[in-house]
């Protein structure tokens, strides 16, 4: 009998040891290190509702912004998807990593020794997602099965990529909402009433521009709740309490003084940061941060340091916290040539112009095709219809330097760059500059070759610019020299044929369906997407 007790002893004990070793196997097949969600929208500035804008409605991105950090005081290093995407995509400044001419026909490796963020975080033992269609880099490797081990499309076929990892595996997800992208579709659910939106004064204030800009705000309303799909289905999976979730925009928004230039409009970004158990929630932040920043935030929070530290640095560092300045660059967009530096403050904003003797306006294919206020303020401006402050964009020539009191002038209308009052903050921010162009990012400046000095005609010689270009594509190398710097570049009949073919589309009703409209000269391929 007692032979009997102490076998049954040893087999519980047996059992109660496989048990914990059994429990023991499993938590250590669990990593703690916290998941990875950064959400991206495209060429959006903080205009949503958690940050005060009139006439929207964004109550997912509100909640999210509820649940952690809002940073007031954001900004990207480049106007422009590729060139702030390829920054974004490593952690520094695009110019350092040759990553800066937007649309780069001849994609080179990573210099220095620098790996993309998905790159270290698979090193890591991280299980990265690609969970959209869009990487656009300007180097190489850039495709999305190059950077990132899945790459199931969430924004196509509904697929989340984090479900495919191995168990208690860590994960990165990226994903791009490109609905802000122009086109834009309308809200029928949420319309917004034109007389609820607020119009920047370097536009002029009437019906068809104040349309087009709540026609923005409508589709950023569409992009919330796809936003809000997503996070609910990181809550649905258990994983929320585990997750860092990053918001923000690529650049700042798709308006003719917005992307592609170094005003606010390009490069002021919304940014949010919930990260459950290290950050309180309903916080808002007035450091100077940027966009390559989270960069250095997401490798603190696995564990990783890279072999070349990062021009970006942890959002919860004493480098961001005692930051002065953020610093942002322009180069050539798509063949539209020009080179814009600006350093910014709370307080201040310096752009330095490279290119002085090129319009603001010269042909962008893109812009002519895309953005309807184009045509309308061209319009006004040719008939002599515009103010001082919303006919300076249209002039033929720009200012070397630009200064903004960003106190008195949020909306950098008014230049003070050669006010004697400034003359000391002009030159201490222009050392700054120049110290951030010659020491952080190896700045090359502008060549002849880039200015194109000699190469084309004096003059059009076509009603358009565009036309101009699709006649002489076959004698002359755009991707090496860009497209003319011609001024204007439509005649004010052509702009009026555009405004013509604009006005149905940008009017329409909430529940209209619109085709977007094909604009002369700008090798816009209709796709036929019912707008």
């Amino acid at each position: 009998m007692k032979n009997i007790w102490f076998l049954r002893l040893i087999i519980a004990c047996l059992f109660v040891s496989c048990a914990h070793n059994k429990k023991k196997e499993e938590s250590n097949l669990k990593d703690s290190r916290p998941n990875i969600l950064w959400i991206t929208i495209e060429d959006w500035s903080p205009d949503l509702s958690c940050y005060g804008t009139k006439g929207i409605s964004t109550p997912n991105v509100d909640k999210l912004a509820s649940e952690g950090i809002r940073y007031e005081n954001a900004f990207t290093t480049s106007p422009v998807c590729s060139t702030s995407r390829s920054a974004m995509m490593t952690g520094f400044y695009q110019n350092y990593i040759g990553a800066n001419q937007h649309r780069s026909h001849d994609k080179k490796p990573l210099p220095f020794g620098i790996k993309p963020i998905p790159h270290l975080l698979k090193e890591a033992g991280y299980y990265t997602s690609i969970m959209s269609w869009k990487t656009d880099c300007n180097f190489i490797p850039n495709t999305r099965g190059e950077l990132f081990t899945d790459t199931s499309d969430y924004t196509k076929d509904g697929k989340i990529g984090w479900r495919n990892r191995e168990k208690g595996q860590p994960f990165f997800a990226r994903v791009t909402f490109g609905g802000t992208h122009r086109s834009w579709r309308r809200d029928p659910e949420n319309p917004i009433d034109i007389k609820d939106v607020e119009i920047p004064p370097y536009y002029v204030d009437n019906e068809f521009i104040r349309r087009d800009w709540a026609n923005g705000l409508e589709q950023m309303q569409l992009v919330d709740r796809q936003i809000g799909e997503l996070l609910q289905k990181l809550e649905d999976d258990g994983l929320a309490d585990n997750t860092i979730v990053f918001f923000i925009g690529d650049h700042g928004r798709c308006h003719i003084r917005g992307k592609q230039f170094l005003y606010d409009g390009g490069i002021h970004i919304p940014m949010i940061m919930k990260y459950p158990g290290k950050v309180k929630p309903n916080q808002v932040n007035n450091n100077m941060v940027m966009s390559i920043d989270i960069c250095a935030t997401i490798l603190e929070a696995a564990g990783v340091t890279p072999n070349v530290a990062l021009h970006g640095k942890s959002l919860f560092s004493k480098d961001v916290k005692n930051r002065k300045y953020v610093f942002a660059a322009r180069d050539k967009m798509d063949e539209t040539h020009d080179a814009i530096r600006a350093i910014r403050s709370k307080e201040f904003k310096l752009i330095h112009n490279l290119m002085p003797e090129r319009p603001w306006c010269q042909l962008n294919q893109y812009k002519e095709s895309a953005y309807p206020v184009l045509a309308e303020m061209n319009i006004l401006n040719l008939k002599g219809k515009l103010n001082p402050v919303q006919a300076a964009f249209f002039a033929p020539t720009k200012p070397e330097f630009e200064l903004f009191d960003l106190s008195k002038d949020p909306f950098e209308i008014n230049n003070v760059a050669n006010n004697s009052e400034y003359a000391d903050i002009k030159l201490n921010l222009l050392s700054e500059l120049n110290n951030w162009r010659e020491n952080v990012i190896n700045d090359k400046g502008v060549s002849d070759e880039f200015r194109a000095l000699g190469i084309f005609p004096d003059l059009c010689p076509t009603a358009t610019v565009g036309e101009w270009v699709i006649l002489n594509q076959d004698k002359y190398d755009f991707n090496k020299y860009g497209w003319p710097a011609w001024y204007p570049t439509r005649t004010l009949e052509e702009w009026e044929k555009a405004r013509a073919i604009w006005e149905p589309y940008v009017l329409r009703s909430a529940t209209d369906e619109f085709y977007e409209p094909v604009i002369s000269f700008t090798k816009n391929k209709n796709k036929k997407k019912k707008k």
